[in-house]
């Protein structure tokens, strides 16, 4: 797996996963053009923040299934650990394995003390990876897509440990 910034041929599977019922959880599904709107806001968040999410790439086939990274836009709970995959590319560990590189980043790279992942109450595969991720279930809270789950990390010294 490869994280990475994003690229124009990224556009395409990330205008399937926003057409794709799946992205409810994200504020889908949309249209291509909002689509466009909110694949260009990975790239702006970090400029804006100095820190963002990542394109992954799966190492072995060059295939872009996805993005993870560090997320905290205006309004948001705290910064986040975030991810979503493209349809196709569930089910592999890819969610798993980005997010936790992500936290790793976060603590290391960007010097957060505590991270937490905002999952809706709807999307069991995705509190999943969290679980996996070492996250406890702290509360339910309202975001922009109706009820979630927010999960906090361990911190970096469990991270290191576990």
């Amino acid at each position: 797996m490869i994280l990475r910034p994003f690229r124009q041929s990224d556009f395409e599977p990330m205008a399937a996963f926003f057409a794709d019922p799946v992205s409810a959880y994200y504020g889908g599904p949309c249209s291509r053009e909002d689509a466009w709107r909110k694949f260009a806001v990975y790239s702006g968040h970090w400029l804006l923040r100095g820190y963002g999410p990542w394109a992954l790439e799966d190492k072995a086939s060059g295939q872009y299934v996805g993005l993870t990274g560090l997320w905290y836009p205006e309004g948001w709970a705290e910064p986040e650990i975030t991810w979503a995959l493209v349809p196709g590319a569930h089910g592999k560990g890819y969610a798993t394995e980005g997010a936790r590189r992500a936290l790793q980043a976060a603590y290391e790279d960007f010097g957060w003390t505590t991270a937490v992942s905002v999952v809706s109450v709807h999307n069991p595969a995705s509190q999943a990876v969290a679980q996996r991720l070492g996250a406890t279930l702290e509360r339910e809270i309202t975001y922009r897509h109706g009820q979630a789950n927010l999960y906090r990390h361990l911190d970096l010294a469990q991270l290191i440990a576990g």
